[in-house]
């Protein structure tokens, strides 16, 4: 939903289903996984399929979870948890969206630019007919 298509989003890397990594990681472009990994996690972007898994923080522009995340995650941009997407740590970004059926369980800190004009505010209608 959130993913953007540019060049820094470009899949650059894969941790295979039957892959299993223990150590931080770090890379340039999109990391894709569909194993299990023990350590942090730096990339541009993560996609963390279905039947992968993290125990560790992740820093990204954006990540995708459709897999289970224990630890804290920072995204730039954005975070999206799938329906079969867990995460059981704090987020820190701009948009977070869970999609019906995903896990979220821990502390969001949604914050935007002071400058962002494209917000509409409504405000709050009193009741006027009990």
């Amino acid at each position: 939903m959130f993913l953007k298509r540019n060049n820094s989003s470009k899949l650059e890397s894969v941790i295979g289903p039957q892959s299993s990594v223990e150590g931080n990681i770090a890379v340039q472009g999109t990391l894709r996984i569909d194993g299990t990994v023990a350590g942090q996690i730096k990339a541009d972007a993560v996609v963390l399929g279905e039947c992968g898994s993290i125990q560790g923080d992740v820093v990204a522009r954006s990540v995708l979870v459709g897999g289970r995340i224990d630890g804290n995650v920072r995204a730039e941009e954005s975070v999206e948890i799938k329906p079969k997407g867990k995460l059981f740590g704090d987020v820190f970004t701009r948009k977070l969206a869970v999609a019906e059926g995903g896990i979220f369980e821990g502390r969001s800190h949604v914050h935007r630019d002071e400058d962002d004009t494209n917000v509409i505010d409504f405000p709050a209608r009193e009741a006027s007919h009990q």
